[in-house]
């Protein structure tokens, strides 16, 4: 698979300058933690679940979480996990190709008995997403993950889900990440990405973000955050990905504050009933937050909506003007450091302390392409909606 293959040759050959490259479940882990992109839950009780997954592909989703937690009742459980054995048999009798798909368990005795349950199809599963994860928690989820591997005879990856009260607060939020990094870190190679539960966050206080709002607006959200990036997501190679926060809106309410969408990228584009769809549809909030993600050191995101899907990869397509940053920065004859002027002319390319940012660019220009000069993101939304 790979980021925008579902858009005719035709249509990338005007958006890129560097097209995305292919990858599958086997590929190195470090390449595949960057090309999640938007992740799309969907709760595994959905009666045609394999149906959903294939239609989904069809419109460039790459990966899926299939959740038995928080998206269903208690009671649906045992259904559910039924349900998943069928939808991935009958999956694995279409014979093509899939989206990562990842199951959201509950308890660590689910991931050793759904392997074994799945049998042959579980050909298809990537690995687990694991709630509330801190190192009490966290330990017996990953032996059992340890022990799937095993039985499945093939490498299973963990996305553990950051949302537990000791997180958020702030006096045991030290501890927690302590022991969530020492957890994660023992199991590194088995780590995909680390995913921010800000709903839980925000519930702990009994908060709910309004559409016009970002959760780093939310500021008790935001310090949580920050503080994740601080420990987990460090470039001197001791860190991990750590995914963008759920954005839960998707039909139109009433706004109380004007749209954040600026109309001049738009109006430059010619792609004005664009910028007015999303603004109905409450998604110009989810492109503020998705720039918001990356400044702030997160990449990818969970998304519950298959609109929010073609956002979050148009604006993680590098930029012409980033991948030449980039290039110039990481040149073998630059190793010893200095300053240089960008070959756009417009800032100031510091090479030793802009290098981490420079290798993160440039593996997300292999996963998600780089955009031609006078191409932008307004260009690569309309091609994916348009499809």
């Amino acid at each position: 698979m790979r980021h925008f293959g579902h858009i005719a040759a035709a249509a990338k050959d005007g958006l890129f300058f560097q097209e995305p490259c292919a990858f599958d479940a086997d590929s190195p882990a470090p390449l595949l933690s960057a090309a999640l992109g938007a992740t799309l839950y969907s709760p595994a009780t959905r009666p045609r679940l394999a149906d959903d997954i294939v239609k989904l592909a069809g419109r460039g989703v790459v990966s899926m979480v299939l959740c038995l937690e928080d998206s269903i009742d208690d009671s649906e459980v045992p259904g559910a996990e039924e349900n998943l054995v069928r939808q991935f048999a009958d999956l694995d009798a279409r014979a093509i190709e899939v989206p990562l798909l990842f199951i959201r368990v509950r308890e660590p005795e689910q991931i050793t008995d759904l392997v074994r349950r799945l049998g042959a199809s579980g050909r298809l599963l990537s690995g687990f997403v694991l709630p509330k994860f801190t190192r009490a928690r966290g330990m017996p989820f990953m032996e059992a993950l340890t022990k799937a591997e095993a039985t499945a005879g093939r490498r299973l990856f963990a996305m553990p889900v950051l949302e537990s009260p000791e997180l958020l607060h702030l006096e045991t939020r030290r501890e927690t990440l302590r022991g969530i990094a020492e957890t994660v870190t023992a199991y590194r190679d088995r780590v995909l990405a680390l995913r921010l539960g800000v709903t839980d966050f925000c519930s702990a206080y009994g908060l709910r973000r309004s559409p016009d709002m970002t959760a780093y607006d939310v500021r008790i959200v935001a310090h949580v955050i920050a503080d994740v990036v601080n420990v987990l997501g460090r470039a001197d190679g001791t860190g991990f990905t750590v995914t963008g926060p759920v954005w839960e809106y998707f039909p139109r309410q009433e706004r109380m504050f004007k749209p954040q969408l600026r109309s001049s990228p738009f109006l430059e584009n010619r792609a004005e009933a664009l910028r007015t769809a999303l603004i109905a549809h409450d998604l110009d909030g989810l492109l503020r937050e998705i720039d918001l993600d990356r400044a702030n050191g997160l990449l990818g995101k969970t998304c519950i909506h298959p609109s929010h899907v073609a956002p979050v990869h148009a604006l993680s397509v590098v930029s012409h003007e980033e991948f030449s940053d980039a290039q110039d920065i990481l040149r073998p004859e630059r190793d010893g450091g200095g300053v240089l002027r960008s070959a756009y002319t417009n800032k100031m390319n510091e090479v030793k302390p802009h290098r981490a940012w420079a290798e993160r660019t440039l593996l997300r220009a292999k996963v998600f392409g780089v955009a031609r000069e006078d191409v932008g993101f307004v260009d690569l939304l309309a091609a994916c909606l348009a499809e």
